[in-house]
C-alpha cells in the first residue's frame, strides 16, 4: 500500500487521506519524531504506514516543510533530458554529469524563493529519495533501495554559475531557498508508471515547461548505480534528476525570474509546488 511522508514543524508526518498523522504519536513512540531519523528506518516505517486507518487531522499544505530537511547529499544531474540537451545545442552524455546541491537551500512545497541577482532561473525536477543505504546496487536492483519520489525545483542563478570559466554549478545552485521539494515522498507504488511521469513549471500561469520523465538519457536506476559505484548512500539522499527542455536560460529572449512572480512545479502523482519569488532583502 502507498505511503506518503511528510514534514511538519520538523516532525515525521505521513498524509492519509486529507489530512496528517503524526508518525511518533500514532505509534506510541515506537518510531523517532524527527523525519531523518523516521527515514532511516524506511522499510519498517512503510510496512507500519501501510496499516494505517484513514482518520487523520486536516492540515494545511503550506505549513508543511522539506519532507527531507538534512539529508546527507544532494545530487543533481545536469543535461538528463534529450530535449533539454537538444534545446542548449549539446551533445547526448555518455556518462551522468553530477553536480552537488548543498541541504542548506532545501526548503518546503510552499516557502518563497529569495532571489539572489536578476538571473534566477527555474528548473523543474523529479527527486529520487533514498531509503535504503547501498553502494555498488545494481540498475536492476536499484528501485529496491529507493523511498520515494517527490517534486523538486533545482532553482539556479546563471550569473553566479557561470561567472567564469569553465563553469561551476554547486554554489549558483545552492544559494539558501533555491531546492524547494515535496509536498511528500511518494512510494512508486502510488504510481502507475514510475518509469514515465509528467512533469510541468508554469510562472505566474504560464506554461514554460512540460515534458515525461521518459525522455530522461538516463533512468532512476542507471544513476542509482552509477553514483553508488562511486560512493556509499545513505538513507535520505536525494538525487535531483535533470530538468527538460522550457528553462530561461536558453529562451530566446532569456527569461528569469523576477520579485512576484510564482512558480507552480507538477508532477504526476507527486503533488504541486507553489513559490513565490520574493527580491532579496
Amino acid at each position: 500500500m502507498a505511503i506518503r511522508f511528510a514534514n511538519l514543524g520538523n516532525r515525521a508526518q505521513l498524509i492519509v487521506g486529507n489530512g496528517l498523522v503524526d508518525v511518533e504519536q500514532a505509534s506510541s513512540g515506537r518510531f523517532p519524531s524527527d523525519p531523518m531519523q523516521a527515514l532511516a528506518r524506511w522499510d519498517e516505517l512503510r510496512d507500519w504506514g501501510a496499516g494505517l486507518a484513514s482518520a487523520a487531522a486536516p492540515f494545511d499544505e503550506a505549513r508543511l516543510g522539506p519532507p527531507v530537511p538534512r539529508p546527507a547529499k544532494v545530487f543533481g544531474i545536469g543535461l538528463n533530458y534529450r530535449s533539454h540537451a537538444q534545446e542548449a545545442g549539446l551533445d547526448i552524455p555518455k556518462s551522468p554529469l553530477v553536480f552537488t546541491k548543498f541541504p542548506n537551500c532545501l526548503v518546503g512545497p510552499r516557502a518563497v524563493v529569495v532571489l539572489s541577482s536578476g538571473f534566477v532561473d527555474y528548473e523543474a525536477e523529479l527527486v529520487v529519495v533514498i531509503g535504503r543505504r547501498g553502494r555498488r546496487i545494481s540498475a536492476s536492483r536499484a528501485l529496491e533501495h529507493v523511498a520515494g519520489y517527490t517534486a523538486g525545483q533545482d532553482i539556479s542563478d546563471r550569473k553566479l554559475q557561470f561567472a567564469d570559466k569553465p563553469p561551476q554549478f554547486s554554489m549558483g545552485k545552492s544559494i539558501d531557498t533555491f531546492g524547494p521539494i515535496g509536498p511528500a515522498v511518494v512510494t512508486l507504488d502510488a504510481l502507475a508508471d514510475p518509469n514515465d511521469l509528467a512533469l510541468s513549471c508554469d510562472v505566474d500561469g504560464e506554461r514554460l515547461q512540460s515534458a515525461r520523465t521518459s525522455d530522461m538519457i538516463f533512468t532512476v536506476a542507471e544513476l542509482i548505480e552509477f553514483l553508488s559505484g562511486l560512493c556509499t548512500l545513505e538513507s535520505g539522499d536525494l538525487i535531483f534528476t535533470g530538468t527538460p527542455a522550457g528553462v530561461g536560460s536558453v529562451r530566446n529572449p532569456r527569461r528569469y525570474l523576477a520579485p512576484g512572480q510564482t512558480i507552480t512545479t507538477e508532477i504526476e502523482g507527486l503533488g504541486r509546488l507553489v513559490n513565490r519569488c520574493v527580491a532579496q532583502a
